[in-house]
């Protein structure tokens, strides 16, 4: 009896001890599994947060395309009885539009032959229009690929010669010279072109110079 008693005690310690090996393993197989799925929600987390911060930086860039912008509410040209020499674009922000840095500012200009890129040029600005508006700078300093400005109104003083930044109900007039573009805009000649702000909306214009040039100053648009 003794022997068959110290059999069915070896038995007995060699199932406690499985059960104990196989109660460790599960243990250490749980405990890899919570780890596991604590890294994988935890990436999760990271990417849903670099997903959302994409999608706001997104949506405030789409929001400044589409509310800033220029308006043009005049369009003049100079001539000297032949050609235009100097034409003037006068824009305005839209309503809403942040301020518009026009150092940053292009303008591109068509006559359907040849196409130019205008940047501001910061030794062509006036806010003195009294002695007329063509008159205001030395329109020869202008090349090919520059454009003054002239300063109509500007309530808060945004716009200077180093920063002109223009906002609110502010109005400038863009100057540009056609000859040194164009070599001149002859009677009935088609120009079309855009004023491209840095952000926003890009403002396309279109005219047909006159059939005949007979007074010095002329409306365009």
């Amino acid at each position: 009896m003794s022997g068959s008693r110290r059999i069915m005690e070896t038995i007995k310690d060699i199932l406690c001890n499985g059960e104990g090996s196989i109660g460790v393993g599960s243990l250490i197989i749980f405990i890899a599994m919570v780890i596991v799925a604590g890294v994988a929600a935890s990436m999760l987390i990271q990417t849903m947060d670099s997903l959302q911060q994409q999608a706001l930086s997104t949506s405030q860039e789409s929001l400044r395309d589409v509310a800033n912008g220029l308006k043009i509410t005049h369009i003049s040209g100079y001539s000297n009885g032949t050609k235009i020499t100097q034409v003037a674009f006068f824009i305005s922000p839209v309503a809403g539009s942040n301020g518009i840095d026009l150092t940053y500012t292009t303008v591109v200009l068509s006559d359907t032959n040849n196409q130019v890129i205008l940047s501001y040029n910061s030794t062509c600005y006036s806010e003195d229009t009294s002695s007329g508006l063509f008159n205001s700078i030395n329109s020869s300093n202008l090349s090919s690929s520059t454009y003054g400005i002239i300063v109509i109104r500007d309530i808060d003083d945004s716009c200077t010669f180093s920063t002109p930044v223009i906002n609110d109900d502010d109005l400038v007039a863009i100057l540009v010279n056609t000859t040194k573009c164009f070599n001149g805009l002859n009677t009935r000649t088609k120009i079309q072109g855009r004023i491209i702000p840095e952000a926003g909306v890009a403002t396309a214009f279109m005219f047909t110079t006159p059939s005949a040039y007979v007074d010095t100053v002329i409306d365009l648009q």
